[in-house]
């Protein structure tokens, strides 16, 4: 059976233009919700090293604390959706988010705030993973790309605007403001969920929750050819931008000389460049097949990391030249993640969505934990950070090669 039979709304047409735009609205507010904690506080952690009497090594393990519990706490809430339905695991991991952004304000050691971060993690995982589970049980294929890329032009909005919000809030006061407005968006994301998100799983069409049904789940997904290649350009291709998103502050701050106000900035033309890839993949979905698109977005970024390594190499790097690399990179990026998204939800069938969309989060966020964290075990620098960029590149490249391979063969009809 095909995966469109066992959703009877898998195409767009069949939803009105006021369910789409609902849809996005409170999706993107979902889904933005952890990046936006993710980036809002990043042009302060030269101020939280200073305030907390920390090193800025130990500082960016705030970051890579909140990543790992976003990746376990999508490996638990997915399958929970699975079994419970999308809204009542949403509505308890959010509220749960908010209270932990709180929480952070109260921090006195980058200790304590390494903890509070992976438990703000563990319940932010709600809105990302169960947001792509409802994306799931309504659309599939070209009509989810669609959808998706949609969505992503919120979600990336706050990423681009975290940084330079941030950094206005440090200008009027202390650190802790910045988690108090996080805290506050929270709220606000809660509440559309709780008044505008129906159930989109009903009772019937749920599965029961077990270790056995979980482990052969997990089987036959690390199995599938479709949802695994796919899965593998996701998490490779995140784990490149998250080393820039995670070291990028240190090295134009301490290294590069630019300032607060001025990083924001930087970071945000390269998530700007990030959205421009999102919406030109919008405009080849109806002229354009998948794989052709993925090829050409991975040209695009893999352009901007060997101009990157260039410079590095040749030290000509420059506040101007860097960031122009880095956009370059990011604007690929943004047409490469949409379809390798899209491509591995579509391959598997509704009920299990939220299942697929754990393990497919939680090895991203595993991921964008970890590997920025080896990229820089000797010290954050341009180097270190363009040595994580390149070597994350290259198998990116990698696995775009072996999901077109298995695409290619074994075409899918959905």
């Amino acid at each position: 059976m095909s995966a469109a039979a066992f959703n009877p709304v898998a195409v767009e047409n069949g939803h009105s233009r006021r369910f789409i735009t609902m849809m996005v609205f409170v999706l993107g507010a979902l889904t933005a919700t952890a990046p936006l904690a993710t980036d809002l506080y990043l042009p302060a952690f030269p101020e939280m090293a200073e305030a907390l009497g920390s090193t800025e090594n130990h500082i960016q393990l705030t970051l890579t604390s909140m990543m790992i519990g976003l990746g376990l706490g999508q490996a638990v809430l997915g399958p929970l959706s699975d079994r419970f339905g999308r809204r009542i695991p949403l509505l308890i991991g959010m509220g749960l988010f908010t209270v932990t952004a709180l929480a952070c304000t109260v921090a006195t050691s980058a200790d304590q705030l390494i903890v509070i971060r992976f438990f703000q993690g563990l319940s932010g995982a709600a809105g990302m993973v169960i947001a792509r589970a409802v994306i799931r049980d309504h659309f599939v294929g070209d009509d989810m790309t669609r959808f998706t890329a949609k969505m992503l032009f919120i979600t990336m909005l706050a990423p681009m605007l975290g940084p330079i919000i941030g950094a206005q809030i440090i200008t009027f006061g202390p650190w802790p403001l910045v988690f108090v407005f996080m805290g506050v968006m929270s709220a606000l994301a809660t509440f559309l969920v709780w008044r505008f998100l129906p159930e989109s799983l009903p009772a019937e069409r749920r599965r029961e929750f077990s270790g056995g049904a979980f482990a052969r789940t997990l089987g036959s997904l690390v199995t599938d050819r479709y949802f695994i290649t796919p899965v593998l350009v996701v998490i490779f291709n995140f784990s490149m931008l998250f080393t820039y998103v995670s070291t990028f502050s240190f090295v134009s701050q301490n290294q590069m000389g630019a300032s607060a106000g001025s990083y924001s900035l930087i970071f945000g033309v390269g998530v700007l460049a990030l959205l421009a890839g999102n919406q030109a993949n919008m405009l080849m979905i109806d002229r354009i097949e998948s794989s052709r698109r993925m090829v050409i977005g991975l040209s695009i970024s893999m352009t901007g990391v060997a101009v990157l390594a260039g410079l590095t190499l040749t030290g000509t790097d420059s506040l101007i030249s860097v960031p122009i690399a880095l956009a370059v990179m990011m604007l690929g990026s943004g047409v490469i993640f949409p379809n390798a998204g899209a491509a591995a939800m579509s391959s598997q069938e509704p009920q299990i969505a939220g299942t697929a969309s754990a393990f497919m989060g939680c090895l991203q966020m595993a991921a964008g934990g970890v590997m920025p964290a080896l990229a820089t075990i000797g010290g954050v620098s341009l180097a270190s950070m363009t040595g994580g960029i390149v070597a994350y590149g290259i198998v990116t490249t990698i696995a775009v090669i072996a999901m077109l391979r298995v695409y290619r063969r074994e075409p899918v009809a959905a």
